[in-house]
């Protein structure tokens, strides 16, 4: 069993910055895909960013050049730097994991969820 929590969300101007965090907790003595998911109100949830346990990433073309996702092993904790941020980013942000070796790239690959953190772009 795996427990994520995020933190890191907040408004900001077009252009701005935020970094998100996501912390694990549990069972993190296995090989897991990670990944950043944003939602809008009545809007299905898509893929922002992914990284597998031996490091590969997978970003959403939309993001692409403005936002890293990264990982602490040592402090079991997920990051995705917000860059150039705009106010499509505005969004619910959710870290996911998954105990595998593959790279994830759908919600539903993904087992284990946070409760999300708001991210609000004005212009």
């Amino acid at each position: 069993q795996v427990r994520l929590v995020e933190s890191g969300g907040g408004s900001a101007q077009a252009g701005g910055s935020l970094r998100l965090s996501c912390a694990v907790s549990g069972d993190t003595t296995r090989s897991y895909c990670m990944g950043w998911f944003r939602q809008a109100p009545g809007k299905e949830r898509e893929g922002v960013a992914s990284i597998a346990n031996d490091g590969r990433m997978l970003y959403h073309n939309s993001v692409k050049g403005r936002f890293t996702i990264s990982k602490d092993n040592a402090k079991n904790t997920l990051y995705l730097q917000m860059n150039s941020l705009r106010p499509e980013d505005t969004d619910m942000y959710y870290c996911a994991a998954d105990a595998t070796r593959l790279l994830l790239i759908r919600p539903s690959d993904y087992k284990y969820w946070g409760k999300g953190t708001q991210v609000t772009v004005s212009s």
